[in-house]
């Protein structure tokens, strides 16, 4: 990617007319920046190059003071949407479509008092969300969650990962190539992404609104923030609470480190049998096509996106099924292709082992999701199963009362009853508290047939 000073804006006969659209939307909002600092791909995606955004434009923001929003800079994205409606990037399917994957990526990055120009790294950011969005054909909407483990501009800082917002002066354009809106990125902290996580996206970044230092009412990052939201106003913990015993959760699953296995006896915690076969990939993207068009009541969380810098990847990250294209074909039936799993089988009895972390999840998992007549699944990081955890009415389920315990090849639900439900979030309240558990430990309810070993992370 290359600095320069900005295309000619003024030369609209030759400007394609995606491309005019964003530019207009753009020159709207700042009359008096025609020509903006713009990093421009070297060489265009549409030639080979490996940065799928043409252009990202920098705007100076002068903020509104009087209303706790300062200056700051702001980044405009150029590439997610039909830029040149020839097919060199984007297929054209229509006026009243989406031009593209929908919508453009925006960032506000608070102005230093020295800084007489904006930095780039957002570039390099919005470059990397882009790469992501090209290759897995998920797009990102308001709400969404980017989950990134190092801070956004590569510094110390505690703002490490990402929410997705309405861009807060930006709005939806309809253009000759499709309509476009402005997804806005906004930097959070662990304990912020969290929140979103077991609560959901849109609250959370309501109560950043609420507090100026942590973006305030257009939510511009401030890579020098030093304390959460949850550590200035102790009180929106309790908001985030509330929220998910009022509203539920929004995270249906987690990749974790479990297993499952329908025991002879009971067995002594830390002795595993293997499971006698892994999922296919196929089998897989079944299970995730039959979660998402059975089970899925909502909107699943964003996976985590890898960073342009090379991590080691965690388990317990939440997944998501593409918004844009099915897994399967469109035309498909998932439940029907599930017979390569096989028919559902009973089991009188039911042995699951989760790790801590995962297991961590499990009041949670009761309280916001299974109390709220939804599901939660855990994924086996080794892919060799599994496991779906349902409530009574959760439609496109194989359990049902007189056979709470069924597998699918690999696949295990579990069926929950109210009154069980209530059992377990007391019992298993520990799990969610900071406190040491002696591990491993086995939670079990033999009249029921369910047993749970929570094994320890390493």
């Amino acid at each position: 990617m290359a600095a320069n000073g900005g295309d000619n804006a003024d030369n609209v006969a030759m400007v394609p007319v995606g491309l005019e659209a964003v530019y207009s939307a753009c020159r709207n909002l700042y009359p008096h920046q025609p020509n903006p600092l713009q990093v421009t791909a070297v060489v265009k995606f549409w030639l080979g190059g490996p940065d799928p955004l043409d252009y990202i434009s920098m705007y100076s923001n002068p903020g509104l003071p009087e209303r706790g929003i300062p200056p700051h800079w702001h980044y405009i994205s150029f590439g997610l949407s039909d830029l040149y409606g020839d097919g060199r990037v984007h297929e054209f399917t229509g006026p009243e479509a989406p031009s593209g994957f929908g919508f453009e990526l925006t960032f506000r990055l608070k102005r230093e008092p020295t800084e007489t120009a904006p930095p780039t790294w957002p570039a390099q950011l919005m470059q990397g969300l882009a790469k992501y969005v090209f290759q897995s054909d998920n797009t990102l909407c308001a709400g969404d969650h980017v989950s990134w483990h190092s801070p956004l501009d590569n510094s110390e800082s505690r703002v490490q990962h990402m929410l997705m917002s309405e861009d807060a002066q930006l709005q939806p354009i309809a253009t000759p190539l499709g309509t476009v809106s402005f997804v806005q990125v906004v930097g959070v902290c662990s304990e912020e992404l969290q929140a979103a996580q077991r609560w959901n996206g849109p609250s959370v970044l309501e109560l950043l609104k609420t507090t100026t230092v942590a973006g305030g009412e257009w939510l511009i990052t401030d890579m020098r923030r030093g304390e959460t939201i949850f550590e200035l106003n102790p009180h929106l913990q309790d908001e985030v609470d509330r929220g998910i015993d009022m509203d539920g959760s929004n995270l249906s699953g987690v990749s974790a480190c479990c297993s499952w296995q329908e025991p002879d006896d009971v067995e002594v915690p830390g002795e595993e049998k293997p499971l006698s076969q892994r999922i296919s990939p196929q089998q897989s993207e079944q299970i995730k096509a039959a979660l998402k068009m059975g089970l899925a009541s909502e909107r699943p969380a964003l996976p985590p996106i890898a960073n342009p810098q090379p991590s080691k990847p965690t388990a317990n990250q939440p997944y998501h099924q593409s918004q844009r294209q099915s897994s399967l074909d469109s035309d498909s039936d998932p439940q029907g292709n599930l017979v390569e799993l096989g028919n559902p089988r009973c089991l009188d009895r039911v042995h699951i082992r989760l790790n801590h972390e995962a297991a961590a999840l499990l009041p949670l998992s009761m309280k916001g999701r299974l109390k709220h007549g939804r599901h939660f699944t855990f994924k086996s990081v080794a892919g060799d199963c599994a496991i779906t955890l349902v409530s009574n009415g959760v439609e496109g389920a194989f359990v049902e009362d007189s056979h709470p315990y069924a597998a699918r090849g690999q696949w295990l639900q579990v069926l929950f009853t109210d009154d069980f439900i209530n059992v377990l979030v007391d019992e298993l309240d520990e799990l969610a508290s900071s406190e040491q558990i002696d591990l491993p430990k086995l939670y079990q309810w033999p009249e029921k047939g369910l047993f749970i070993t929570i094994m320890p992370n390493d």
